[in-house]
């Protein structure tokens, strides 16, 4: 039906005619000659129709933004002057010979063009949405990267296999979706959170090495890297341990950032524990762009009177640091109090503070509300600690080691940002060696840090049972930029370790039977030493794009709310249907 696309239209094509397809982007009249600018998903070509040839000419002055034509005409250059060095069509055009009108279309919601449009308005014409230039190149990267990873995957001898979506529930993690069943009365099949126990079934099963660019679904909070159903890349591997898997996914990531963006990651990446991502950062998902690190203050602050720092200091699981911001010292009071508002969120009951005003006259150079309750020799230890010079402020975090670490880890990512601090480039970084369990004070009981299926550390599995808290996993996260893009782990292939962690978890060996009685078959019958990693899809292509949210590259994502604004998902459903699931509705919507 056509030549070529309207974006591919050159100079190989000069004198010759053709027939092209899409949507107009633009019309101009210009007294007498009428412009048009002929879009499609690879780009603009520009149509010339003249009133030499009436019946084009007449069809192309009904048309309007967005309408579908034909066009067939012949090539020629542009005139002198008027050539478009950014389009790959940019030194010809299109001579109009015949038009033809194949749909007309409302008036837009908004023009393609519109980089001022709200998300709302732009979820509500998703469809319309999606023609816009953004949208279609980031949707067009997200295909490039899920080849680029099946080709590096295939390459290296994995194996695609598809796994269930219906499935049993196994609530150990995140909320599930339950799907009812009409055939069996009162019983639910649970959505996958992921394919985690397949896989690893697969390997007992003998395939070796799987992979599979999968839809999962988590029924949790959302916010800007996460929605009830996303993509991940799912991998696993037989026979290898932790730094052969971490060394084969790191090169996966490494040849999709240069197949897709032609960029070179450094090589290795750099590796960090846990426990120093937190000490220094208070957080595993940092972003090495900010060079802004925590000082530890927790053994100085046990010899002073304040009882802010004091207090927090003598927490068993307190904590006191500084954040030293070079060039801080610029910050008004109004920012301050804007910063301390900032953490709050994340639980921290105000922000404590010291500028550097001029160092070498000791405490009568420091400026602070709370210098009065600290001695001059601390306040002159805090400032060395954290290697402070003229112009720069210091900012305190003290009180739960977990409250300190998600408020001033959040503060040192916004303040980077707001100051100008965030270096260029890509930073990965591989965290490992995590807790294998953290403490939930609301069921007061040890919960399983990652998932409950991941080994522990060699000489670690005494401590399953009899100290979980000195007990640390064969598991990895790969961070990029301060977004967790994939994390992994060596699994349990030994039954009887993997019902020490169950009963760590205190699941009992009834429940271990009915949830995981397959999985522990399973591992009885041979199983292989395996480890595997889930990347996300949606998280890798939006830093890729640069964009703000996962929703940025997602054909038809759901809003914060769990909502699909074109469709009306989710919505209600007939009297009929309930009866036929054996559902009956607690709380009736609203009509």
């Amino acid at each position: 039906m056509r030549t070529d696309y309207c974006g591919l239209i050159d100079t190989k094509y000069l004198d010759q005619t053709v027939t092209l397809c899409g949507w107009v982007h633009r019309r101009r009249d210009h007294g007498g000659v009428i412009f048009i600018d002929l879009r499609d998903r690879e780009g603009i070509v520009q149509v010339v129709c003249d009133p030499d040839t009436e019946e084009a000419f007449a069809t192309a002055d009904r048309l309007r933004s967005e309408y579908v034509i034909e066009v067939t005409g012949r090539v020629r250059r542009r005139p002198e002057g008027t050539v478009n060095t950014d389009l790959i069509s940019g030194e010809i055009e299109v001579l109009a010979k015949a038009i033809t009108l194949l749909n007309s279309a409302l008036t837009p919601p908004f023009t393609i063009d519109d980089e001022d449009v709200s998300e709302t308005v732009r979820l509500e014409h998703r469809v319309f949405d999606l023609r816009r230039p953004q949208m279609q190149h980031s949707l067009r990267l997200r295909y490039q990267v899920a080849m680029a990873v099946r080709r590096f995957l295939d390459d290296a001898g994995f194996i695609d296999i598809e796994t269930p979506f219906l499935y049993k529930s196994t609530p150990e993690g995140a909320r599930e979706f339950l799907v009812p069943s009409r055939v069996h009365d009162g019983h639910f099949y649970a959505l996958p959170q992921s394919p985690q126990l397949f896989k690893q079934m697969i390997m007992v099963a003998g395939f070796d090495r799987y992979y599979q660019i999968v839809k999962c679904f988590r029924d949790e909070d959302l916010r800007a890297d996460r929605q009830p159903e996303f993509t991940q890349i799912d991998i696993e591997i037989s026979f290898l341990g932790e730094q052969q898997i971490r060394d084969i996914m790191e090169n996966m990531i490494r040849t999709v950032f240069k197949s897709c963006l032609n960029v070179d990651l450094p090589e290795p990446f750099p590796v960090m524990r846990y426990d120093d991502a937190v000490r220094l950062y208070g957080s595993d998902k940092l972003d090495l762009r900010v060079p802004l690190q925590f000082t530890e203050l927790t053994d100085l602050m046990k010899q002073v009177e304040f009882k802010v720092f004091r207090g927090a200091a003598e927490m068993s699981d307190g904590r006191v640091v500084a954040l030293r911001v070079p060039g801080g010292g610029e910050l008004t009071r109004k920012q301050i109090d804007d910063y301390t508002a900032y953490v709050s969120i994340y639980g921290a009951k105000g922000l404590a503070y010291i500028k550097v005003n001029e160092k070498a006259r000791g405490i009568e150079g420091l400026q602070s509300p709370i210098l009065k309750f600290l001695p001059h020799e601390i306040a002159h230890q805090i400032v060395e600690r954290c290697g402070a010079h003229d112009g720069d402020l210091i900012f305190f975090g003290a009180d739960r080691a977990g409250i300190v670490n998600d408020s001033l880890g959040a503060l040192r990512q916004k303040v980077g940002i707001d100051l100008g601090l965030l270096e260029e480039g890509w930073r990965p970084l591989w965290v490992v060696d995590f807790p294998m369990f953290e403490y939930d004070e609301e069921e007061k009981q040890w919960m399983a840090r990652h998932h409950p299926f991941t080994s522990p550390k060699d000489g670690h599995a005494e401590y399953v049972e009899t100290n979980p808290e000195k007990a640390y996993a064969k598991a990895y996260d790969m961070v990029l930029n301060g977004w967790e893009i994939g994390g992994g782990s060596v699994r349990i292939h030994r039954p009887e370790v993997q019902e020490k962690v169950f009963h760590a978890l205190r699941i009992s060996p009834e429940d271990q039977r009915a949830k995981f009685g397959f999985l522990l078959d399973s591992l009885r019958w041979g199983a292989p030493p395996h480890g595997g990693i889930a990347f996300g899809l949606d998280r890798i292509v939006t830093l890729m794009c640069g964009a703000e949210s996962i929703r940025d590259v997602i054909a038809f994502p759901k809003t914060q709310r769990g909502q699909d604004m074109l469709t009306g998902a989710p919505s209600t459903v007939a009297e009929k249907q309930l009866r036929e699931l054996h559902v009956r509705l607690r709380n009736r919507p609203p009509k």
